[in-house]
């Protein structure tokens, strides 16, 4: 009975660490010419969840719900502008991984630029003060130099 036991325990466990290693199957392509439409189209959107990858490569169940909405939209004759139009009104301009110029994205585009233009003039700003500070203090005054004077001529006065 013990040997039993220690059996089905045994195919338990590797039937259990088969199961964790098993992948979920990618979809099979209906047809080829929409699947690598949408991957096209899905590498130039922005996943909403993950907002770091491509709905392309996203695994999440938004993204794959989208996925299933562009083939859809293909099959249905939209061209790729048409669907790429359809997600920017649906979700805005974030999605796309490309924004487009306009007045709402100028500081996405244009700050960066302006972040670093500003650190220059910051930075040659600073440079130059330093430069005036130390050769105003580089600048003896008139007591000064009488002292400075009196000193070389006079080595006895040393400290």
């Amino acid at each position: 009975m013990k040997l039993w036991l220690a059996l089905l325990l045994a195919l338990q466990c590797t039937l259990a660490g088969f199961a964790a290693h098993a992948n979920e199957a990618a979809p099979l392509a209906e047809d080829p010419v929409v699947e690598k439409r949408m991957v096209a189209i899905s590498e130039e959107l922005r996943c909403l969840v993950c907002q770091n990858e491509s709905l392309a490569g996203s695994r999440a169940d938004l993204a794959l719900d989208l996925k299933r909405e562009i083939r859809n939209l293909i099959k249905a004759g939209k061209s790729d502008a048409e669907i790429m139009d359809f997600m920017v009104s649906r979700y805005g301009d974030f999605v796309r991984y490309r924004p487009p110029v306009n007045p709402v994205t100028w500081l996405l585009w244009f700050g960066p630029f302006l972040l670093l233009a500003g650190a220059v003039y910051v930075l040659v700003r600073m440079i130059r003060n330093s430069q005036r500070t130390s050769a105003d203090a580089r600048t003896l005054n008139a007591d000064q130099r009488a002292k400075a004077q009196s000193l070389l001529q006079d080595p006895d006065k040393l400290p």
